[in-house]
């Protein structure tokens, strides 16, 4: 009888954001087509390591498996990216899975995002509307506007560009690429851009976009394709424009 095949994992585990980081190895039986969360998945119905030893699950996030949610960001062989979509077949063995290590750890695979958010605060990536009441269909984007709009709204916050990106760590308080896509984004909608201002002077606040050290690194690993660097041009000049504003107190002038 032949012998069956197994996927080896080798995960960096953590029981505790306090605790200290650890190794443990894994081997799951292999099926066809099975991507890293069918894998940890083997694990959590049998948490047995490769020592035969029982031990706790995997803890790590996931939501929609269609690489749409973003939660399940995690470095895979050394590559920040999404679990889901990523194929055992398409894998170097053993397969080393580790928290992002842009963000604080939570627990093994868990990290917290929180500064993704706060960071979306700081640029107002939303639209403000008065009350909830029918506001009517609102002003139309010119369709050239909406297609390249749309690629920057494609953004589902998964932290793979901030983990990219050298300038984002411990010792930086970078807001990162994926707020400065948002901001463009919503200034770009025709009501969103009456609060263009109110963003641009979140980027140019401590931790803006002067934090940015142009590596491009975002833009080559995001899974969704957007233009972040086309962005971060745009963004770049239109603070420059404003701080310009400001200046002359043009926005104050009637």
């Amino acid at each position: 009888m032949a012998e069956e095949k197994t996927v080896t994992f080798i995960i960096t585990r953590q029981d505790s954001p306090e605790s200290a980081p650890y190794e443990e190895t894994f081997n799951v039986p292999y099926r066809t087509n099975m991507n890293v969360i069918s894998g940890l998945m083997e694990i959590r119905q049998n948490p047995v390591n490769a020592n035969g030893e029982k031990t706790t699950p995997i803890y790590w996030d996931m939501n929609c498996l269609e690489e749409v949610c973003g939660a399940c960001s995690m470095v895979i062989n050394g590559t920040a990216r999404q679990s889901c979509a990523a194929l055992v077949d398409k894998l170097e063995q053993p397969i080393r899975l580790e928290p992002m290590s842009t963000f604080p750890v939570v627990r093994d695979l868990i990290v917290d995002r929180e500064r993704m958010f706060d960071a979306l605060k700081q640029v107002k990536a939303w639209i403000p509307i008065d009350g909830t009441h029918d506001l009517g269909p609102g002003p139309r984007m010119p369709e050239k506007k909406r297609q390249w709009a749309y690629e920057l709204s494609k953004c589902m916050t998964c932290g793979v560009c901030l983990e990219a990106c050298p300038n984002v760590n411990d010792k930086s308080d970078f807001i990162g690429p994926a707020a400065v896509s948002q901001a463009r984004l919503f200034n770009a909608h025709p009501t969103g851009e009456m609060n263009a201002s109110e963003r641009l002077e979140g980027l140019m606040e401590e931790g803006g976009l002067v934090g940015c050290g142009n590596a491009q690194n975002c833009v080559q690993v995001c899974p969704k394709g957007i233009p972040l660097t086309t962005s971060i041009a745009a963004m770049n000049r239109a603070t420059n424009i404003q701080s310009f504003k400001n200046f002359f107190g043009s926005d104050n002038a009637h």
